[in-house]
């Protein structure tokens, strides 16, 4: 069992930066592949990012190529998000999850989520 719970959202003009943090409970943190997806009012769930166990490989959706970046602290059990020039299409709730499969892409693949952080981008 695996819990998460995000913080670091809020509001910021566009341009500006913000970084999320997921902290997890529980000792299996490391084994567990992490990853951001988002929601905008209206649309579906979409990928953001992903991190595999060790931290080693990352992977980003082209909407956060360059922008974002994913990094984790297994000693920490925490997964960060830090976004940089962010605009006001990347206004979502933001939500971490956990994947043991390490499928990355798929939210259907991943087995616990956090209950969302809202980041709001004003233009």
């Amino acid at each position: 069992q695996v819990q998460l719970v995000e913080s670091g959202g809020g509001l910021v003009q566009a341009g500006g930066s913000l970084r999320l943090s997921c902290a997890a409970s529980g000792r299996a943190f490391r084994r567990y592949a992490m990853g951001w997806f988002r929601q905008a009012p209206g649309k579906e769930r979409e990928f953001v990012a992903a991190i595999n166990w060790s931290g080693g490989s990352t992977y980003y959706a082209d909407s956060a190529k360059g922008r974002f970046t994913i990094s984790r602290d297994n000693t920490k059990n925490t997964v960060y998000l830090q976004m940089n020039s962010l605009k006001p299409e990347d206004t979502a709730v933001y939500y971490c999850a956990a994947d043991y499969s390490h499928t990355y892409y798929e939210s259907l693949r991943y087995d616990y989520w956090g209950q969302g952080t809202q980041v709001t981008v004003s233009s």
